[in-house]
């Protein structure tokens, strides 16, 4: 049971034992390079102790520039801060996979993640390019790999040390439990889109029954049309409790039972959203019974192309 006092402190354990994910976390798919620095450290600063990053963000380098940043300060230790990467489409093949998480440390400047995933189940050409397109525009997948051979390659990196827990991420219900039912590490955490337009029940309640976290990506609706901070429901919640429409759907998804990231290149903002204490239940309710919008924002999961980064960043 979650104590409301302490919302945006929550953390959910791990099923391998390797310690507890915050339930609030920073996202920093953020495009410009000085701005990704200046928010990894604001956000650091505002109290979130996790961080979120991908091999396919190109962002690594600058989170784990302000990270030391912040640790050299004396202010926050290493040990406090959960820090989650990805292993990108390119990097499926078994052989791929070490070489790619070790990059990724290097950027990051750190002796181990706390968490590695999959950032999607597709496979794509491997080789340098990231987006590998044919002649006609189409991405070319890597038929040659199966899901499991790259989780059998993470579960190795487990079993090495410098990576505390694996996960999935942009996954189906079917994907999930494909890995799940075979797996000799299960997954800790599946990452994925979901808010209230999107609150994807049947994958979240498999995962509580499961011990794994659903960590929602996109939990403000990532600024997209329509736009989750205007609903009618929320505005109307958020001005009943005296919060902002974001404060509300922040502690929406936490009270529910999941992890979420956000995201922001202002420190207001960064701050605001990091300032999140929970809603009464029956506002809780209110926003799962009353929103009947289904709208998913990021066509990832059919494609495995991200859609909240632009092609050929």
């Amino acid at each position: 049971m979650l104590v409301a006092d302490n919302l945006r402190d929550s953390k959910i354990p791990l099923n391998n034992g390797s310690g507890a994910i915050p339930a609030l976390g920073f996202g920093t798919l953020i495009p410009d390079p000085v701005a990704t620095r200046v928010a990894t450290k604001s956000a650091l600063e505002a109290g979130f102790r996790l961080l979120d990053t991908s091999e396919r963000y190109r962002t690594e380098g600058e989170v784990g520039e302000a990270m030391q940043e912040v640790f050299s300060a004396g202010k926050i230790r290493r040990e406090d801060v959960f820090v989650i990467t990805k292993l990108w489409n390119t990097n499926h093949r078994p052989e791929r996979v070490k070489p790619a998480f070790e990059a990724s440390l290097k950027r990051l400047k750190l002796e181990f993640v706390n968490l590695y995933l999959i950032h999607t189940p597709f496979a794509f050409q491997p080789g340098d390019e990231q987006d590998p397109r044919d002649s006609s525009g189409n991405v070319i997948y890597d038929k040659s790999v199966t899901l499991l051979e790259t989780w059998e390659a993470l579960e190795s990196l487990v079993d090495e040390g410098r990576c505390r827990a694996i996960g999935l991420s942009d996954v189906n219900l079917e994907q999930v439990k494909g890995i799940v039912d075979v797996a000799r590490i299960k997954p800790a955490v599946v990452h994925v889109e979901s808010h209230p337009y999107l609150p994807e029940w049947d994958l979240l309640n498999y995962c509580k029954q499961n011990g794994i976290v659903l960590q929602a990506f996109a939990a403000l609706g990532h600024s997209s049309e329509p736009k989750l901070l205007e609903d009618p429901v929320v505005t109307a919640v958020a001005n009943r409790v005296k919060k902002t429409p974001a404060q509300v759907l922040l502690a929406w998804a936490i009270q529910r039972g999941t992890a979420l990231l956000t995201t922001s290149k202002t420190p207001a903002r960064i701050k605001e959203n990091f300032d999140v204490s929970a809603i009464p239940e029956d506002a809780v309710r209110e926003i799962t019974q009353d929103i009947k919008l289904r709208v998913r924002f990021n066509a990832v999961v059919e494609t495995g192309v991200p859609g909240f980064i632009p092609r050929g960043k």
